[in-house]
């Protein structure tokens, strides 16, 4: 099983948009997804049209001391993956995970739990903060996308969360792969989006996903049941960019042999 976290620390950057997009790709490529929104105001779980559930049957449950193992999870198909979607009792429950172990729950799901659910890819959204749920996602992962739009307070949004994701390396997870930038919302007609672009490919190099994400009418109104770029416009530019990045995004964790051409060379030559 892969385990993936999908962060900045920065809002607006595409984060949820694209761990909905690139797990409804993952899912349409033949794995079996399951996400985890941890993020307590809970967009992903209301943009794929699923209602805030008790707290009982949210994410909360993974930092409940008083859960029993082998509790059934509260788990929702969506059409495309599967979620186990956020409450807002996610914020009341922060107040009291402050123990230094307390970045290890997650942790404790992925070995523990997650292997008898049979998904082959296990994803957690996470709010635009540092938070206790955030580094558990890290702490728990193998790889970490970190959604940018290049413009500056994204980036700079982007930067930290890569600091942040070294830092969890470093002292909590030594097998979290380096971090991946997905450029997002990109608009080749803006000079900052190109000035931007180049600057993290200069400073990040094959950090940086050669795979772009287009700006897309699509993306932007993909919400309600089964919300996902896929069940509006499979063939919108936005549908087929995200299929190419979550392509990529399996060739770098290994998951597949040989990584597609080029991917960012196309969208390139149309000059975005």
């Amino acid at each position: 099983m892969i385990t993936i976290s999908v962060c900045n620390h920065k809002g607006g950057t595409g984060k949820t948009t694209s761990s909905i997009n690139l797990s409804a790709a993952l899912a349409l490529s033949g794995l079996n997804v399951l996400v985890v929104d941890l993020d307590p105001q809970g967009f992903l779980t209301r943009m794929v049209g699923v209602g805030e559930p008790d707290a009982a049957e949210s994410s909360t449950i993974l930092f409940d001391p008083d859960a029993k193992e082998g509790r059934d999870l509260p788990i929702v198909e969506t059409g495309s993956f599967d979620l186990m979607p956020s409450s807002s009792a996610l914020s009341a429950g922060m107040r009291k995970l402050t123990r230094p172990v307390d970045v290890l729950w997650l942790k404790e799901f992925v070995e523990r739990d997650a292997p008898s659910l049979g998904y082959d890819v296990l994803l957690f959204d996470t709010a635009a903060a540092v938070t206790v749920y955030s580094l558990n996602a890290l702490t728990a992962s193998d790889h970490v996308v970190i959604p940018v739009l290049p413009e500056y307070q994204p980036v700079v949004g982007a930067e930290q969360t890569w600091q942040t994701a070294q830092m969890v390396r470093k002292r909590l997870n030594p097998g979290l792969d380096e971090p991946s930038f997905l450029l997002t919302m990109v608009d080749g007609r803006k000079q900052n989006h190109r000035s931007y672009r180049a600057y993290m490919r200069e400073k990040y190099g094959a950090h940086v996903m050669r795979q772009i994400i287009r700006t897309c009418t699509t993306l932007s109104i993909s919400h309600g049941p089964g919300g996902t770029v896929y069940s509006r416009n499979a063939h919108a530019r936005g549908a087929v960019d995200y299929a190419s990045a979550a392509e990529e995004l399996m060739v770098r964790i290994g998951h597949r042999d040989q990584a597609s051409p080029e991917t960012e060379s196309a969208t390139e030559a149309m000059g975005v």
